[in-house]
Order: C-alpha cells, then sequence, then structure tokens
C-alpha cells in the first residue's frame, strides 16, 4: 500500500485548527464504479443521503491509517491500494443532534480482492459504532453514469464531476481543495 501525501499536524497551515480530522476514501473497483455508503438522520430513514467510506483520526494515527482502518470497519474491505489525497473540503453539517465540523481528506484507493456481490451480500459493515449502526442502511457500487443522473443526495455533492475527472485525467498533481460545504 502506497499514500500519496503525509499528514500535517493538528493547527499546521495545512489542516484547519478546530475541525475534526477525517479520513475518507474514494474506493474503486475494476470497473471503475465507487463505493457509497448509505446513511440517514438516526430514527429517520427518509432524512438520508449516500457518502464515501471514513471517518475521524483516532488517537496519533496518520490520515493514511484512518482511512484504512475506516474502510476495513464500514466495509470489510481489506485488501487495497491507497493512492494519493484526491480533494481536501471542509464541511460542516447537522447529525445525530450536533453539528460536526469536519477537514476531510479524500484518497484514491482500489481494490480487485472484493466483489461488488461479497461486498452488497451482507461481508460488509463489521465494524461500525452504535452509531452508525442506527444510521448506515447499506451500500452499493455507483458508476459514473449512475452519480451524473441520480437525484438523490450524494456527498461530496460534486461527486459525479470529480469521479468523471478523475476518470479521465487520474489523479492530480496534487490535492484539489473543494468548496466549503455547510449544510
Amino acid at each position: 500500500m502506497t499514500a500519496g501525501a503525509a499528514s500535517a499536524s493538528p493547527g499546521s497551515a495545512e489542516e484547519p485548527a478546530g475541525l475534526r480530522r477525517v479520513a475518507r476514501v474514494v474506493l474503486l473497483d475494476p470497473q471503475d464504479r465507487v463505493l457509497l455508503l448509505h446513511g440517514h438522520e438516526p430514527g429517520a430513514p427518509d432524512d438520508d443521503w449516500w457518502f464515501t467510506p471514513g471517518g475521524g483520526l483516532e488517537g496519533a494515527e496518520t490520515r493514511e491509517q484512518a482511512a484504512l482502518r475506516e474502510l476495513a470497519e464500514e466495509t470489510g474491505i481489506t485488501d487495497v491500494d491507497l493512492g494519493p489525497v484526491l480533494w481536501k473540503r471542509v464541511c460542516s453539517f447537522p447529525f445525530a443532534g450536533r453539528r460536526w465540523d469536519q477537514d476531510e481528506w479524500y484518497f484514491l484507493a482500489r481494490t480487485t480482492a472484493q466483489t461488488a456481490a461479497e461486498v452488497e451480500a451482507g461481508a460488509a459493515m463489521p465494524g461500525l459504532t452504535e452509531l452508525e449502526r442506527r444510521s448506515v442502511a447499506g451500500l452499493r457500487w455507483w458508476t459514473c453514469g449512475e452519480l451524473s443522473s441520480t437525484h438523490e443526495t450524494v456527498y461530496p455533492t460534486k461527486l459525479a464531476g470529480l469521479l468523471s475527472a478523475l476518470l479521465d485525467e487520474g489523479p492530480p498533481s496534487a490535492p484539489v481543495v473543494l468548496d466549503t460545504e455547510i449544510v
């Protein structure tokens, strides 16, 4: 496994202070489909959205370590090639009765070991927290075309265009800073 970006220290110029540090994974399968989780507000399944695997750093772990740990916990997938940081964004959103302010780094990763059928058949989500068990309804692989035509909410909001550019042009030479997103 390789990593394309070093983790900055908290509060450095590269990383906004006071934000939850998050590592996310843009996981592609051999057909260039991206794996997304289907989340919803706990107790309100109709308030739903799709999002990339990932979560907050624990202790002194690096963003790369967090990306791999979160991917394994949320999907059961451990055989991946972790690539560079594609995008960075700051976001703020309400969830489970509080506001979450996050500094997110999106890592590219590829897998060949897991098929979509294996992941969707329940081999996934072995290490969800109690809150995640109440708010994650499942997951699925999405093609770029499906993302472009969906009317469902997907985060980051411009994922279809970002994925299209990634597949057409390859990873950027440096992480792209996405617009701040406040929900």
